[in-house]
């Protein structure tokens, strides 16, 4: 029997509308509309000005200053289940809270375990990301989650640079599986900064191990917030001889002095994707888009395909 494929429509939340547009172009249709009733008191209702019954829905919505992107995802996803959605899927390309993986000292929440749990009970069939913080967060969920990989697009601009010795650095230790795992991609040496913190965006001392002396240094991490880290961690990679500095970071939530960090910095240059719109130009970030990426991975969801097949590079 032949596979039945149902009519896709794609929605935007209102905090990640420009990818959303972009995802849009590359799978080739346009996107839903959706209303956002605001009342005076900050409350907002999301409703579908046309009918989703019978159709596999994705909604679209990163959940970066988490509070209100997540509260309007969850209301999209409750409006559509409840207007007879086929199918729902949530696309976050940026999940919110994804630090909170696990009880790191008593008395405190999993904030990436309530959202899981949030997203399903409000009523998803899947759900669609980039780059959690922590990979082992998809065992969060009892549903299939489309865990997509930056490096398809981080690494073919780093090989267009031409970078004679590379060498990839993790930022800190937590971050060095992440990093032997880029630089696979490259057959490059990878070195370690051991970062101690006072407190959460306030680090204590730095240490490099590794050599990274006439090396052109790639810095790879996940999320670049106040971008302290990566200040810290370049000015000490160049202290120790290195050619050159640059970061890759999948979401730039860049907040506080982030942008001026950054600016003030030795890195070269700041590259990061759309996941999570930026607040203002700097001419050390480089963005690179993740539409084509989501765009055929929500075909190859619609169409019954492989998603592991987005892996290569």
């Amino acid at each position: 029997m032949p596979l039945q494929f149902n009519p896709v429509k794609l929605f935007a939340g209102s905090g990640t509308k420009d990818l959303a547009h972009e995802i849009a172009e590359s799978y080739g249709k346009p996107l839903g509309s959706v209303t956002l009733s605001r009342f005076s008191d900050g409350e907002f209702q999301p409703s579908y000005d046309e009918t989703v019954r019978g159709c596999d829905v994705f909604i679209i919505q990163s959940t970066y200053q988490p509070s209100d992107n997540l509260m309007e995802l969850l209301l999209m996803i409750d409006a559509a289940k409840r207007a007879s959605a086929h199918y729902i899927t949530a696309v976050v390309p940026y999940y919110g809270l994804a630090r909170q993986d696990r009880k790191d000292k008593p008395r405190v929440a999993i904030g990436a375990k309530l959202v899981a749990n949030l997203l399903k009970s409000a009523g998803i069939h899947r759900i669609m990301t980039m780059d959690l913080h922590a990979a082992q967060i998809q065992g969060f969920f009892d549903i299939p989650v489309d865990h997509l990989d930056g490096s398809v697009i981080f690494v073919p601009y780093i090989k267009s640079l031409g970078l004679e010795n590379l060498t990839i650095a993790s930022p800190d230790m937590g971050g060095s599986y992440r990093a032997r795992t880029f630089a696979k991609f490259f057959n490059a040496e990878v070195v370690i900064c051991d970062k101690r913190r006072k407190r959460a965006n306030e680090i204590e001392s730095m240490s490099i191990i590794g050599d990274v002396a006439g090396l052109d240094v790639v810095l790879m991490d996940d999320i670049c917030d106040t971008a302290g880290t990566l200040a810290k961690a370049a000015a000490l990679i160049m202290e120790k001889g290195a050619k050159s500095v640059r970061a890759v970071c999948t979401h730039p939530v860049l907040s506080g002095k982030a942008y001026e960090t950054i600016e003030n910095s030795m890195l070269t240059e700041l590259i990061v994707t759309d996941t999570i719109p930026l607040k203002q130009e700097s001419p050390k970030i480089k963005v690179l888009s993740t539409a084509p990426l989501f765009a055929k991975a929500i075909a190859n969801v619609n169409e019954h395909g492989s998603i592991s097949d987005l892996f290569n590079v």
